[in-house]
């Protein structure tokens, strides 16, 4: 939000862009389109979304936890909802090995667009931002490919730039207890979030060319699963649960630092988070390296949840060849239902909030991706 911008802003950028998005996800013009009554005033939509149709666009509201709070130590609540502030929002902790870069972190409201079409997704962002231009400015933005991470077992799971697949042991969107219990904030959350969830963003920089010398056999060791196949390294293909007590001449089959043990449920309590991650690449530097990695984006029902994982992650082998830059966690309110918007409340029907997120009625996918797997997001703070 910009200086000086209260409550009354808020409320009407968030209802505008609900009549906006509305609008988007059904494939339509802003406004009166390319065309205004009066040429000489600039069109109502920029366009360039003109003739590709919907591309399966949903839009995702994230709302930062300084709208509540303010940003600085005692300062004032301009948008009057600081008694709102849910008692599982803390701010998320640094970790080892962050080099988080503040232009690319944090922000009072987050919008994700995913869509099969890159250009619709922009479009979705571009015309979201001009609405709110006066009450909000856009902080920073990303654009992803490619998903890393199924939501179905009719879907191949997809790879990441390190060329493993990626998000096998995903929640599925057939998995509706785990979803209760991992991913929708329930009856211990307050009444406004029931039904959403907290989303984490996380830009993971990969140094691609580093990783590139490494053998195959210590690209294994790392991740702890094999590359072509996906199945962990002590076999039973790729859905197989990893038998992380396995020995292999004595020592473990599955190196104790590896991506895979530090990472699965049973070293976090149990915990499963709901991965969303895309692919990106932000062209290259001086020395031709690639500025490339994951933008890393979970769902769960509690911020505490994706702290204890990043937390096993510390001796993870992968630490190597990645680097964390750019952090931001949102609380995301559940579906927005019929005669409601993101600023009066959103509802806890269970048919809405499955079409949160991507959920599509009458499908239960539980993905913005079609079945082919092409869903680029574009996501902005």
């Amino acid at each position: 939000m910009v200086d000086g911008a209260g409550r009354d802003e808020l409320v009407s950028l968030l209802r505008d862009w609900t009549e906006a998005a509305e609008i988007l996800t059904q494939g339509l013009a802003i406004g009166t389109g390319l065309e205004p009554s009066n040429a000489l005033l600039p069109p109502d939509d920029t366009g360039e979304a003109e003739g590709l149709n919907a591309g399966h666009l949903t839009l995702t509201i994230g709302l930062g936890r300084e709208l509540f709070t303010g940003r600085t130590e005692g300062a004032d609540d301009p948008f009057g909802i600081r008694h709102r502030l849910p008692d599982a929002f803390e701010p998320l902790p640094s970790f080892a090995f962050d080099l988080l870069e503040a232009a690319q972190s944090g922000g009072d409201l987050c919008v994700q667009a995913c869509a099969d079409d890159p250009q619709v997704a922009v479009h979705a962002i571009r015309n979201l931002t001009r609405i709110g231009m006066g009450r909000a400015r856009l902080a920073w933005s990303q654009l992803g490919f490619g998903r890393t991470a199924s939501t179905s077992r009719e879907q191949d799971t997809p790879r990441n730039l390190f060329g493993f697949k990626d998000g096998t042991m995903n929640i599925m969107s057939d998995e509706a207890a785990d979803l209760d219990a991992h991913v929708w904030v329930g009856d211990d959350g307050p009444e406004w979030l029931r039904g959403g969830s907290y989303l984490v963003a996380r830009k993971i920089l990969m140094t691609i060319e580093t990783w590139d010398r490494a053998s195959l056999d210590e690209q294994e060791r790392i991740i702890g699963r094999t590359k072509l196949v996906g199945e962990p390294l002590t076999g039973g293909g790729e859905f197989a649960d990893p038998d992380l007590a396995a020995l292999t001449g004595g020592e473990p089959a599955i190196d104790i630092a590896a991506h895979v043990r530090l990472a699965h449920p049973s070293q976090n309590d149990g915990i499963r988070l709901l991965r969303r991650g895309y692919n990106y690449v932000d062209g290259s530097n001086s020395l031709g390296q690639l500025g490339a990695g994951l933008f890393f984006i979970s769902f769960q029902k509690d911020p505490a949840a994706f702290v204890r994982v990043q937390q096993s992650l510390k001796p993870d082998l992968l630490n190597e060849y990645i680097r964390h830059i750019g952090s931001g966690l949102w609380a995301v309110p559940g579906g927005v239902g019929p005669g409601s918007s993101w600023a009066s409340g959103s509802s806890t029907d269970r048919r809405i909030r499955r079409s949160h997120l991507g959920i599509r009625r009458g499908s239960a996918e539980l993905s913005t991706d079609p079945a082919s797997g092409r869903s680029p997001a574009h996501s902005s703070a």
